[in-house]
């Protein structure tokens, strides 16, 4: 079980409020573009080189970062490590627990990876259930 540290926690709230408020405005939430000359590509997978810079809809947990990308009907929550190492389901979600405190996870679809774990849910699952 992972434990937040108080910044870790009160970034998690941020984060989630700013999710809310562009949820309730019907804004779409964008990954961050993508720079060369800030961004870290992997030289993997592009996935594990997004948000890598703090951004708006990201955060950090212990070892782990989440990033927010909104689509047309579903919220996307991707979960990867910072060294960019493989990481078990259950660690993703764990992290998403900590992020999606409240929302049932029999409401949260997993798409799970290697190195980057994907999460899928309904803007109205996160609005009715979400704990900040």
């Amino acid at each position: 079980m992972i434990q937040p540290t108080p910044a870790e926690q009160s970034r998690r709230d941020e984060v989630m409020r700013l999710v809310m408020e562009y949820i309730r405005e019907d804004r779409r939430i964008k990954l961050p573009e993508f720079d060369r000359d800030l961004d870290r590509p992997s030289d993997q997978f592009a996935l594990l080189s997004i948000g890598l810079e703090p951004n708006q809809f990201s955060g950090s947990i212990g070892d782990y970062r989440y990033q927010f990308e909104g689509e047309e009907d579903l919220l996307h929550l991707i979960v990867t490590r910072f060294d960019q190492a493989p990481l078990q389901a259950e660690e993703a979600q764990s992290v998403a627990s900590f992020v999606l405190n409240g929302v049932p996870t029999a409401l949260i679809w997993l798409r799970p990876g290697e190195f980057s774990h994907h999460f899928y849910f309904g803007h109205d699952d996160l609005v009715g259930n979400l704990v900040i």
